[in-house]
């Protein structure tokens, strides 16, 4: 017989539940003065301290805020090496194209397992203490049928949540064949990738896949049961936007660069925009509009693009800071954006919130109210975090 121990977190300033019905009633049903309580790895209560039911165990808030866990929905942790020359010669005026990847993928392809195991492993440590609980990451730095395959077996050892991305550029191998690497992909590449991933992506844009490429390789992913996510106008305006809605991609990731039609597509369809801070700071880059996406009524997503290229940063605290300075989100919006609006890019519904039923991932911030994510940038406000229940950070 197995039992398991409750465990309220009582005195909480501000609890931002994600369910509307809780609380103020506003998209983050935040409660005041609120506790949280925890059986083995799910909530089963939220509501006033006062009224929070007999535990356990209890911790004491001491009048902090308890946000989710946040939702990491687009990184690319399976690397070796880092692009430090690129940046800095970026930072000194050249612009960033899709070729670095090149660079990344001879490191990847030399490194063995254990050293790329480290690395994912070592990032997601970064991640987890700056209050990431769930996070997507991606293959694509192989571009072979078995450093593709591999990559996303060493990913699966730390994740669920794995996307095969063969098409992140063309292979330097067929540089001269874009068609036949198109072929290697969406054939041997598909079949040996496809066990060890649930999604596939594709980077739709100039110096990589173009719209014909781009839906020859995601629906036979589809064929295969991997759902699509897309790399979508990042560098400039494009189709991949429509393309993931078209194929009720569940993300259509960058969304930098869009027009009326590309907005209409996402305020009607069930794709999320995914928005990346990061790379547009890392990039110096025009920033998404987001104040305008989520007039078109589409779901935003906020996550960090963790790569070494275009993104160096695990950061999803930094990355909420930069959407409320630079994309024009209010803080309320950056934090649910950050939580809830990855779940939705993942389309899972048992992470992202506080509520009865969903898995325990809560970050004690030390400060009294969520804002302060944005209002106080780049101080290590995580003091504690719980990931399926258990205290990790």
């Amino acid at each position: 017989m197995t039992t398991t121990t409750t465990t309220a977190l009582t005195h909480i300033a501000n609890l931002v539940t994600n369910d509307p019905s809780l609380g103020d009633g506003t998209p983050l049903g935040l409660i005041r003065d609120a506790a949280v309580v925890i059986d083995g790895d799910r909530v089963v209560w939220t509501g006033e301290s006062s009224r929070a039911p007999a535990t356990d165990n209890a911790v004491d808030a001491g009048g902090r805020a308890v946000v989710p866990g946040f939702v990491d929905s687009h990184s690319h942790l399976v690397f070796a090496g880092d692009r430090t020359a690129e940046f800095n010669a970026r930072m000194s005026g050249r612009p960033y194209s899709a070729g670095g990847i090149r660079t990344t993928v001879a490191a990847t392809r030399a490194a063995s397992d254990d050293e790329l195991s480290a690395n994912v492993a070592r990032y997601l440590g970064e991640a987890l203490r700056q209050g990431t609980t769930t996070f997507e990451t991606k293959s694509g730095y192989g571009l072979t049928v078995e450093d593709e395959a591999r990559a996303l077996r060493i990913a699966a050892r730390h994740t669920d949540e794995v996307t095969f991305l063969g098409a992140h550029i063309v292979s330097p191998d067929y540089a001269d064949d874009p068609a036949g690497y198109v072929d290697l992909v969406t054939g041997p590449m598909l079949d040996a990738c496809a066990p060890h991933a649930r999604w596939i992506d594709v980077f739709c844009e100039r110096g990589a896949f173009d719209e014909d490429q781009a839906r020859t390789i995601l629906t036979a992913g589809l064929a295969k049961g991997l759902h699509p996510r897309v790399h979508a106008n990042q560098l400039g305006h494009g189709p991949g936007v429509r393309l993931a809605v078209e194929l009720d991609a569940a993300s259509a990731d960058h969304c930098t660069h869009l027009d009326d039609a590309d907005l209409d597509a996402l305020g009607q369809g069930s794709t999320v925009a995914t928005l990346l801070p990061g790379a547009e700071f890392s990039t110096r880059a025009a920033w998404p509009d987001a104040r305008r996406i989520l007039g078109a009524g589409a779901t935003v997503a906020l996550s960090t693009d963790c790569n070494p290229g275009s993104s160096f940063t695990s950061s999803m605290p930094f990355c909420v800071a930069l959407a409320v300075r630079d994309m024009g989100m209010t803080p309320d919006e950056a934090i649910w954006s950050a939580t809830a609006g990855g779940a939705a890019a993942l389309r899972r519904t048992d992470i992202g919130r506080i509520t009865p039923g969903a898995r325990a991932d809560l970050v004690l911030l030390d400060a009294p109210s969520h804002v302060h994510l944005a209002y106080r940038p780049g101080v290590p406000l995580v003091r504690a975090v719980w990931r399926a229940g258990a205290r990790v950070v």
